[in-house]
């Protein structure tokens, strides 16, 4: 599902360089569900950022779902995550002023579907993470466990393949973070990374695998 080859990428400034990752290789199964372990600074973030063909690395190939992301064009990397891609964020990245409803709905409205496809499909999102009676509240007055239940429903609305989730709970306490891990138990048919450097995660069983970054380099990868 996605494999990392030889893979460096350098940020340069006018004085400097900095080495985010250097040379990287790992491969990750469909349907695993992986953590990225690391400080924060490690080059996690930045790995997924690679996955999801927003940045291009400065050598080396990015294989996901059979593309080379590595190597393509900006509209096509924008399809292709639009297709493929659904996000977690680290402090969900909601719209306050706008329901939970409309939150959801934001990643598919460049498909112009049909209204009764949108609705249906929100419906079951809705009810899949019991929202549905708060459906049209807005997002700012929801409570932190709803909000985090809204990011997971509006990174599913496309169907992807593929769920990124970059410090999911590093804002929760510890009953959401629980909630979240029993969320994860429900995508038996994603493929999912996670970067975090949060233990709760260390020793779960439903982890696949675990791959340890240390300064922008892949120290270890475990649980195989």
């Amino acid at each position: 599902m996605i494999r990392f080859k030889n893979v460096s990428k350098i940020y340069k400034s006018e004085n400097r360089e900095i080495k985010a990752l250097e040379n990287i290789n790992f491969q990750i199964q469909k349907g695993e569900i992986v953590l990225l372990k690391g400080v924060s600074g490690s080059g996690k973030s930045t790995i997924l950022s690679l996955i999801a063909g927003i940045t291009k690395p400065t050598s080396g190939d990015i294989i996901v779902n059979g593309k080379r992301v590595s190597k393509l064009q900006d509209r096509f990397s924008s399809k292709f995550r639009q297709e493929t891609i659904g996000f977690i964020f680290q402090k969900f990245n909601l719209i306050p002023n706008i329901s939970a409803f409309d939150n959801i709905v934001v990643p598919i409205i460049p498909l112009n579907l049909e209204s009764k496809e949108i609705e249906k499909d929100v419906k079951k999102l809705l009810k899949k993470f019991n929202l549905e009676h708060r459906r049209d509240i807005l997002v700012k007055n929801l409570s932190g466990g709803e909000q985090q239940r809204v990011a997971i429903a509006r990174a599913l609305i496309n169907n992807p393949e593929i769920i990124i989730a970059d410090e999911p709970t590093a804002n929760l306490d510890r009953k959401l973070s629980l909630d979240f891990i029993e969320i994860l138990k429900s995508l038996k048919d994603k493929t999912v990374i996670i970067a975090t450097h949060d233990p709760i995660f260390f020793d779960l069983d439903i982890i696949n695998r675990v791959i340890e970054i240390e300064n922008g380099r892949v120290r270890g990868v475990g649980l195989e």
